[in-house]
């Protein structure tokens, strides 16, 4: 009998992700929140298979594998400006300085907890991303027709999610180095050419290749049976998914950077074209049904054991990050950029914890000897306070910020409220 039962859990869920977001359209209440909150219930009622991700660590990863793929994918769409230098200057500063010092100050932390060197670093590696699953009450909408629609705040916690979730993963790889062979010259030196250099330059041009490639072809190609944003097909954005993600692991890429910089190629091609909302909208559908069911699993866990092993100082290290880490770094990494203040706090603020940690997790207790009891309840309590603290104020600050962007933009160019900075 436990197959209808479990049918039937995906179906009502899958159901109420699509009702959910226009009944609680006004309330401090977001599709996470509820669904992390039934799985909890869930796992409250007896008679279901236990929920265990380090029994089930491959399907752990492979799950939150492909959820994060498609999220990064939406992403890429959906970001409107142009890649460059300075339009970009928040998101590089929040990749180059902001994740690294939430990497080192976690993994600190981790360690006065009482973690294992590699361990803590393992987890400040796989809480610093901001994730672009859950933080959807603060990113960037559909598709526009125009370049610069974006405010800074949605623009920033859009682009950096698209991106950090790879440039964390050397990292992780450090983290398993360390756990296994320990660091020396010769260790440090493989894992900078390797992890570092190759697999980064390699998911990049990966992604640019294979972006421009079908952008050419969807957009472009002398044969009109060919050109496939011509009569636009959700699907093919999850073509572009899979093969980009697919052929940039098989060369020893990064896949995660691969499908984000394919996405942003691909609507480089023909920004403006109709066919990118239509891919848009599909995957955000596919994402909201796939995180709805690992949302469901993921409170199931936490009160089947998840958190046995989490202790007062684990989980400080939790609220740490939440409430004093991320913000004052976020906020000190923006200094000079376009945002103003009150845009830098909110940005600094918002950097939601989600899937791509738990991705993380189960891959490196994969490949080396960590501590996963403890990991596990470390960040399963993180993402679950990330989840409802962001949840509750993402909706309400966010609009607010709106509302004053709104009254101070120039009464004559109210249609540049997004330019205009608080």
């Amino acid at each position: 009998m436990l197959s209808p039962v479990l049918f039937t859990l995906a179906g009502a869920s899958a159901l109420v992700a699509a009702l959910l977001p226009r009944v609680v359209d006004r309330l401090p209440v977001n599709l996470p929140m509820a669904f992390l909150g039934a799985g909890v219930l869930l796992g409250l009622v007896p008679g279901l298979p236990s929920v265990d991700p380090l029994k089930h660590r491959e399907a752990t990863q492979h799950v939150t594998e492909l959820v994060v793929i498609i999220s990064l994918m939406g992403a890429g769409l959906a970001l409107d400006r142009a890649v460059g230098w300075r339009r970009w200057a928040s998101t590089w500063r929040l990749l180059a300085v902001a994740m690294p010092l939430t990497i080192a100050a976690v993994a600190w932390a981790g360690w006065l907890a009482g973690l294992p060197v590699a361990a803590a670093l393992l987890l400040g590696a796989a809480l610093a991303p901001t994730d672009p699953v859950l933080a959807s009450d603060v990113q960037v909408g559909e598709p526009a027709d125009e370049d610069n629609t974006e405010d800074e705040v949605r623009f920033a916690l859009t682009s950096e999610a698209g991106l950090n979730d790879g440039a964390a993963f050397p990292i992780v790889h450090l983290a398993v180095v360390l756990a296994g062979t320990g660091l020396s010259v010769v260790a440090l030196r493989d894992w900078f050419l390797e992890d570092v250099a190759l697999r980064g330059v390699v998911g990049v041009a990966s992604g640019l290749l294979i972006g421009w490639v079908l952008g050419r072809l969807f957009f472009h190609s002398p044969l009109p049976s060919l050109r496939l944003a011509d009569n636009a097909e959700g699907f093919t954005a999850l073509a572009v998914t899979f093969l980009a993600y697919g052929v940039t692991e098989l060369v020893h890429g990064y896949g995660f950077v691969a499908v984000f910089v394919a996405a942003c190629t691909i609507r480089s091609a023909e920004r403006a074209h109709g066919a990118h909302k239509v891919a848009h909208e599909f995957v955000e559908q596919i994402e909201r049904m796939l995180t709805s069911w690992l949302l469901l699993l993921l409170g199931a866990a936490l009160t089947d054991g998840l958190l046995a092993a989490l202790t007062w100082r684990l989980a400080l290290v939790g609220v740490l990050l939440i409430v004093v880490i991320r913000p004052v770094v976020g906020y000190l990494s923006l200094a000079r950029t376009a945002g103003g203040p009150r845009e830098r706090w909110v940005i600094g603020s918002f950097g939601v914890r989600g899937i791509g940690s738990l991705f993380y997790l189960a891959y490196a207790l994969g490949e080396g000897e960590f501590p996963g009891e403890e990991l596990w309840a470390a960040v399963g309590f993180t993402i679950a306070l990330s989840v409802f603290v962001h949840g509750l104020t993402a909706g309400p600050i966010v609009r607010r910020l709106d509302a004053a962007r709104f009254r101070h933009a120039p009464t004559d160019h109210r249609g540049d409220v997004a330019g205009t900075h608080l």
